[in-house]
């Protein structure tokens, strides 16, 4: 009976330990493939079974070069040397996750210089790619920013198109209203120069101005008339805008200093660049440009009845 409680321990034992050894047999695997990427402790292998295979590196993973004519032999390597395109073969065992878990790695010499050849011609296309991708950047935004300075022009030009055309407008409404003036006799009429850029009246100006504003009270039903005008040297705008100011200052030397009622004054005008009466090309050309031109007037009417009443009235004893 011993013998036979002996026997049955020794073959459980044998049983046991063949199973352990097929476990571990089991457990252990071994594949081959190209290196496509490393990325950290990864390393992703395309086989003739998984294009895209995870095998784990680790401290302890053994990285050779197979040397000798039988390949018996391994050179130590650094996993620096696993780059991508090189044909390796790996040993290793399955973890929980079922990623092998590479225990040994080995390849061969010339696979490991084509490998650094394909890798160098990569780093140069990379680097081309690199470049072209920097390059093709930096002509988008300058691109971008001529199309912005573009977009800004073009803005500015339609300003620009909108300021000459309000101008144009009153410039023409202007004329209009001062041509509805025919029906008027002019009766007297003082021309304002001005300094460039200027619009403050002149004081040797204010005589001239205070006598036509006397002068006026004695033509029945006067109208004083005051247009503003300015030389084409500078933008259209600004010369605008100055014989508006100028056309506007000596209305106020008519109406505070001349005591001009407000009812015998027609609005001023601003005929900014229009009416030149002499060539811009001179000084004294410009000069004669940049003025104010005050005029009384009498409707032709009122005109004509006063001579009517003069021819019909009888003769003073």
């Amino acid at each position: 009976m011993k013998q036979i409680r002996s026997i049955s321990i020794v073959s459980s034992t044998l049983v046991l330990v063949f199973g352990l050894t097929c476990a571990i047999a089991a457990a252990q695997s071994k594949v081959e493939g190209v290196i496509k990427s490393r990325s950290g402790p990864d390393m992703i292998l395309k086989t003739s079974q998984d294009p895209n295979m995870v095998v784990m590196l680790t401290d302890s993973t053994d990285v050779g070069q197979v040397e000798g004519v039988f390949k018996a032999r391994s050179k130590q390597m650094s996993m620096a040397a696993l780059i991508p395109g090189l044909f390796v073969s790996v040993e290793g065992a399955y973890n929980n996750q079922n990623v092998l878990v590479a225990r040994k790695v080995r390849f061969k010499g010339n696979d490991f210089k084509q490998a650094q050849a394909i890798d160098a011609g990569m780093h140069d296309t990379r680097e081309q790619a690199q470049k072209n991708a920097e390059d093709l950047e930096k002509a988008n935004a300058e691109l971008k920013a001529q199309n912005e300075a573009l977009a800004k022009h073009q803005e500015a030009i339609e300003a620009n198109q909108a300021k000459i055309a309000a101008n144009k407008a009153a410039v023409d409404a202007a004329i209009a209203r001062f041509g509805q003036l025919d029906d008027y006799y002019i009766m007297d009429e003082v021309t304002i120069l001005f300094g460039n850029g200027k619009t403050k009246v002149d004081p040797k100006y204010i005589s001239q101005l205070t006598t036509l504003a006397q002068n006026s009270a004695k033509v029945e039903g006067y109208m004083i008339e005051v247009k503003g005008y300015a030389s084409t040297t500078g933008s259209a705008a600004m010369n605008q805008k100055l014989s508006q100011q100028r056309a506007e200052n000596v209305t106020n030397v008519l109406l505070q200093q001349g005591k001009v009622p407000l009812t015998r004054m027609l609005a001023p005008g601003a005929m900014g660049e229009s009416d030149q009466v002499a060539t811009d090309k001179t000084a004294e050309g410009q000069a004669e440009n940049r003025r104010v031109v005050v005029r009384v007037l009498q409707n032709k009417a009122i005109a004509g009845v006063q001579g009517q009443t003069a021819a019909s009235a009888p003769p003073q004893q």
